[in-house]
């Protein structure tokens, strides 16, 4: 056994975690980083990266199918799914290869191996000595990590129907997915959140028949409700199936040898696979957190604005505390906390100024509040729309279905939320994100020039009509 010394030692490389090791080396933090996979995470590896790679892929598809929109003679694509996933994994690689440089610039040391928090003990008379195993290799000892702060950053999993597992060829995760060989003729997604929703995206562009099945009345229930219906519609007209306000249960469920069939209320139907989206679980097992005073709420670690845990040395951040499962979320709330444990008096997090995205074919973003979450805290509002047909640049980029909503305060005129649909719409919400941050009203928004052509000029032009004065609306 090896014991080793640290300032902080984080359990989990993903986006969090790494982030984390980074600003702590910038505070002079001795610093070490325990993953048992890969650096980088599911962001990295099988979540953000290769899903916007595989999107782009699709994209390209799309475009060439309906390349005679924009005069030029439509081609089917040859859709190689082999070729796909090599440019994905490329895109890791690279990716990939500048986290692991960014770890020997600042001087992180990362163990490879499963780490789990001890309490009291020889090593220290509070709990956080973290010690480092290996299952995979009996022979090599552990290691003990001593040190004066962890930080636990152990992201999260695809969360599984209790009656229909994962196994890997009929029964999807979306883990699964980042390493699918060919594309299903008739795939069947359960769950349209954001995951689901872009993959049936990504799956009809390749040209797969897919149904998606929701529990609710709504796919993106947390979203806005016009924006919900015309991506539903956009999808459909795509090809896209919905079945929603169907909560499936394993009486609906037939598994056959290859093929997997569904019974809804107009009769069944079979697919080839099956891809379960229907959120994800935190990482909270066997992490040595019954050794510590870490209280659990709903199986999520419980923080204060900080993210230190009832142990004031042990923080936690990311996906395992159940926020908003966001990597900017993460990457955001290891930066406050690590200026927190350095005593730097960080500002807490605003999760209402957090840009939400959903990279599906057309893109969705929004932040803030939405007309339902308003109406629930009784917070009185006017909603402005906008037409992305109003954009001269969006017209061009055949974006003239989308549209721009901003809900302000009526008499301040504060943004309290604000959504796009349409081209572009996951860049633009930075320029929003910027004026929350900012404190910037709907007209300082709409005041700013924007260049033209422009799609951005959709913002301005929402800035200016909540006061009245829009000028292409």
């Amino acid at each position: 056994m090896m014991a080793y010394e640290y300032d902080l030692v984080i359990l989990g490389g993903g986006t969090a975690g790494y982030v984390a090791a980074i600003k702590a080396g910038q505070a002079g933090l001795k610093t070490a980083i325990v993953e048992k996979e890969k650096l980088g995470g599911t962001c990295l590896h099988k979540g953000c990266i290769p899903t916007k790679s595989m999107l782009k892929s699709a994209e390209v598809a799309n475009t060439m199918k309906h390349a005679d929109l924009f005069g030029i003679g439509a081609v089917e694509p040859e859709i190689d799914m082999a070729k796909i996933q090599g440019r994905k994994q490329d895109v890791v690689d690279q990716m990939y290869s500048g986290v692991k440089h960014l770890m020997k610039k600042h001087k992180v040391d990362v163990f490879n191996g499963h780490g789990r928090i001890l309490g009291p003990s020889i090593f220290s008379p509070m709990a956080g000595t973290v010690a480092v195993e290996h299952p995979e290799d009996e022979e090599a000892e552990s290691e003990i990590l001593i040190n004066q702060n962890v930080m636990i950053a152990t992201g999260s999993h695809p969360r599984p129907l209790p009656f229909l597992p994962f196994d890997g060829n009929l029964v999807l995760s979306s883990d699964d997915m980042m390493t699918l060989d060919h594309v299903p003729s008739r795939m069947a997604i359960i769950g349209g959140g954001v995951i689901g929703l872009e993959f049936a995206s990504i799956l009809t562009d390749l040209g797969s028949h897919v149904t998606v099945v929701e529990a609710g009345s709504q796919i993106i229930p947390h979203e806005d409700k016009d924006v919900a219906e015309a991506l539903k519609k956009a999808l459909e007209a795509q090809g896209v199936i919905f079945k929603t306000g169907i909560a499936l249960d394993e009486d609906r469920i037939r598994k056959d040898e290859d093929t997997i069939t569904l019974q809804f209320d107009e009769g069944e139907e079979t697919f080839d696979k099956a891809l379960i989206a229907i959120g994800r679980a935190p990482n909270t097992e066997d992490l040595g957190l019954g050794n510590t005073k870490i209280q659990l709420d709903g199986g999520y670690i419980s923080t204060d604005a900080y993210y230190q845990t009832k142990d004031a040395n042990i923080y936690a951040v990311g996906d395992v505390i159940g926020n908003l499962q966001l990597a900017h979320v993460a990457t955001k709330e290891a930066v406050t906390a690590v200026e927190h444990m350095t005593e730097q008096k960080p500002y807490t997090l605003d999760y209402n100024a957090v840009p939400r995205c959903i990279y599906t074919h057309p893109e969705v973003a929004s932040i803030g509040m939405t007309e339902k979450a308003l109406k629930e805290k009784g917070m009185a509002y006017s909603v402005h729309k906008v037409p992305f047909a109003a954009v001269g640049k969006a017209v061009i980029a055949h974006g003239d279905k989308g549209f721009g909503k901003i809900l302000v305060e009526p008499e301040t005129k504060d943004i309290l939320g604000l959504a796009l649909i349409g081209p572009g719409a996951t860049e633009l919400i930075n320029e929003a994100a910027l004026a929350k941050f900012l404190d910037a009203s709907a007209l300082e928004i709409g005041s700013a020039i924007h260049a033209h052509p422009s799609i951005g000029e959709v913002l301005m032009e929402l800035g200016l009509d909540a006061e009245g004065i829009g000028i292409h609306v």
